[in-house]
């Protein structure tokens, strides 16, 4: 038995309509993103539901290999594949995928791992560990292609290409649900009925042109709520940056036509809006109307900032993403620069996790393919780098966007020129993070000399505890490693205990301790970080590709004697305390900083000197947890002060909600509402107007 493909064409989980240059994306607001929705879930979403997603059929492999391992396993599956395009994953004995391929035939590329032969060493180690495989077949190799992105991106196998940076972009919305459009900054899934344009590289780029537009169209960014509140003009209207429309500043058909040249001036269409505020402002000018005159004249140089501010503009290229890729000292870095609009929307590094031994085509094609696994796709890409799928990708993208999306290489012209551009930043990108590598690992040295640490430390935890007088009390935890701060691995931990007595740190740190550690042995059993990784130490090649270990190999306490107590207290109940090298930081006489105790079970406190740049990486690391802590901690009180008193309710959700304050008025008003006047509401049973009634006056019954 093999994985059955489905029985009709997949199709991308939400229409995404291009227009003009596949810039504008129109989006009705009434469907969810149907993969954001199934994978957040879980937090480890399974193959199934990846495939199901992509609308395959999946199914557990029927073959029993009980004892196997290696090219003998994949003997075995030989025997029962199909010469069908498919997925195929390969699993060690501990059920991790250690590689996902996909296949024009699964028999054929199966075939040739199960021959041993003119492997590469990467190959080699990857078939020794292999216990298990899995199939899907798929009716195209297009098909396959998309699934096999997809699978990479969640399963995150050690031997794929695996990018690391998957945060989404920016881009600008301008909202299609309100009688006055608003121009917003947006991030994630595209819920909201309106226009979407993007991405940008970054949210300062967002910012900037957002700031820009304001000028030259006079939009508002104001909410809605705040909109329908308003009873005279604002401050942005006095300084010429918003139209007014909340009180009626400008009629409802000169605020249209403002919103018009917006998305016209976004969705490509500049010089003709140009033409056209030029024209105006001539007009006013030759009606003695000086003072509209002016209004254009700055309408006009807000939409020349715009323009002039986005770096390098090219002439024939409409709209293209354009990747680079430079190969050296066994890292990769890709360069990502957006064009829309003819415009430079900005640029991204990425440093993708890849073996050394591949060649900067197969990198490339990989990144690309799991780049776009959850964005739209522009109509052109450049890459600096041919690669072995580029047609098949090419159509893959095309079939999901359902327009035709072309990747090629040039090699003349000003494409070349763009792409030897991007390449040139992709080159200096990765000399700055070499350097910063090498400097970091100098810094790890030197920690480890300082602290007596069997080996320089590849994962690092700072713990530091935030809160006022008590409350809203978070612990932060954030990562550090041989390449920086590891954002994706930072974790808060809301203080839950109602033992603790309120400002009691010690109490807090021995409940953040308790959770971290508890769940690190269910999780990863108890082996610690001294012992051997599943991959040989001895093999540089399989230890950059394992990773950040999952074991802190050093735990850094925002804290002196007390809070060290507590941690090793928690370490010793647990079993692990010789596993775990734990060393308190606590802040100096009068918590100058440069004069921090440094507390070492076994040793009596010490200092660094003032300039040790062990020291001063401590520090880092020290105020970034705290960092980290406090911005935790403003979250949850903000959070608390705006808090309904319905969320607290059980079965009212955002809909109940809404129809009861759009009735009442006020959470207050609800409070004092009897049963029959609740039943009155829309959608509010008899049972549910009794929970309401009974949630506020528990005392009286």
């Amino acid at each position: 038995m093999t994985r059955t493909p489905p029985t009709s064409p997949r199709k991308p989980s939400k229409a995404e309509s291009p227009v003009d240059g596949g810039v504008l994306y129109d989006d009705t607001g009434t469907d969810e993103d149907e993969t954001t929705e199934i994978l957040e879930g879980s937090s480890s979403p399974s193959p199934a539901d990846v495939a199901n997603v992509a609308g395959i059929e999946w199914n557990e492999s029927p073959v029993a290999t009980p004892g196997l391992k290696g090219a003998e396993v994949i003997q075995a599956f030989v025997k029962h594949l199909p010469n069908q395009p498919g997925v195929y994953r390969m699993i060690n004995e501990a059920g991790d995928v250690l590689y996902v391929g996909k296949a024009r035939s699964l028999k054929k590329r199966v075939t040739n791992y199960a021959q041993g032969r003119g492997h590469s060493n990467r190959i080699t180690r990857m078939i020794a560990q292999t216990a298990n495989m899995e199939f899907v077949t798929t009716r195209t190799e297009t098909e396959a292609l998309l699934l096999e992105a997809n699978l990479i991106k969640r399963l995150k196998p050690r031997f794929n290409v695996l990018m690391r940076d998957d945060k989404s972009f920016p881009y600008i919305l301008v909202t299609a649900d309100h009688e006055a459009p608003a121009i917003f900054k947006h991030r994630g899934a595209r819920s909201r009925k309106g226009s979407y344009f993007g991405p940008f590289a970054s949210a300062g780029a967002v910012g900037r042109t957002i700031n820009a537009l304001q000028r030259a169209f006079l939009l508002r960014t104001c909410t809605d709520s705040v909109y329908e509140s308003r009873t005279r003009p604002c401050l942005l209207y006095q300084i010429k940056r918003c139209a007014g429309p909340c009180t009626g500043e400008i009629d409802a058909e000169g605020y249209a036509r403002l919103v018009s040249e917006a998305k016209d001036f976004l969705s490509g269409r500049s010089q003709t809006v140009k033409a056209q505020l030029s024209r105006a402002m001539q007009d006013a000018s030759e009606d003695l109307d000086f003072e509209r005159a002016a209004v254009y004249r700055d309408r006009l140089s807000a939409l020349s900032h715009v323009q002039s501010h986005q770096g390098i503009n090219p002439q024939t290229v409409e709209e293209a993403d354009v990747f680079a890729i430079h190969h050296d000292a066994g890292m990769a870095c890709i360069q990502v620069f957006f064009f829309r609009t003819g415009q430079n929307w900005g640029n991204r590094a990425y440093f993708p996790k890849a073996d050394p031994s591949l060649a900067p085509g197969e990198i490339l094609g990989a990144f690309i393919g799991q780049f776009y696994d959850d964005k739209p796709t522009p109509r052109m890409i450049l890459v600096s780098n041919d690669f072995e799928d580029r047609p098949l990708l090419a159509e893959a993208l095309s079939v999901r966007m359902e327009r035709k999306v072309t990747i090629s290489e040039p090699q003349r012209g000003e494409k070349r020129e763009l792409v030897d551009q991007v390449l040139s930043n992709a080159r200096e990108a990765h000399g700055r993070h070499l350097a910063e590598t090498a400097s970091q690992a100098r810094l790890l040295e030197g920690l480890a000399e300082t602290f007596a640490l069997p080996r320089p430390p590849r994962r690092i935890e700072v713990y530091d505890n935030s809160h006022i007088m008590g409350t809203n009390a978070v612990g932060g935890m954030i990562v550090a490693g041989p390449e920086g701060f590891v954002k994706n691995q930072y974790r808060k931990f809301n203080i839950k205990s109602t033992d603790i007595t309120p400002g009691d740190d010690f109490g807090m740190m021995r409940e953040v301790m308790q959770r971290r550690f508890s769940r690190l042995i269910k999780d990863h059993g108890e082996e610690g970080p001294n012992q051997p990784d599943s991959a040989d130490d001895a093999d540089t090649d399989a230890a950059a590709q394992a990773g950040m270990p999952a074991w802190p190999d050093l735990v850094l306490i925002d804290g002196g004697k007390g809070q060290m107590s507590a941690v090793r207290k928690i370490l010793e109940e647990l079993g692990i305390a010789g596993k775990i090298t734990a060393i308190g930081v606590a802040k100096g006489m009068d918590r100058e900083a440069g004069r921090e105790r440094f507390f070492v079970e076994g040793k009596p406190d010490f200092t660094l000197p003032p300039r040790d740049p062990v020291l001063y990486f401590v520090q880092r690391l020290r105020d970034e947890a705290h960092r980290f802590a406090i911005g935790t901690h403003r979250a949850r009180r903000k959070k608390e002060m705006i808090k309904n008193p319905l969320d607290e309710i059980g079965g009212i959700g955002p809909s109940r909600k809404r129809a009861l304050l759009h009735h009442f008025g006020t959470a207050k008003a609800v409070s004092r509402a009897g049963v029959d006047d609740l039943i009155k509401v829309e959608g509010i049973s008899e049972a549910v107007a009794e929970l309401i009634y009974n949630h506020f006056h528990e005392d009286k019954r």
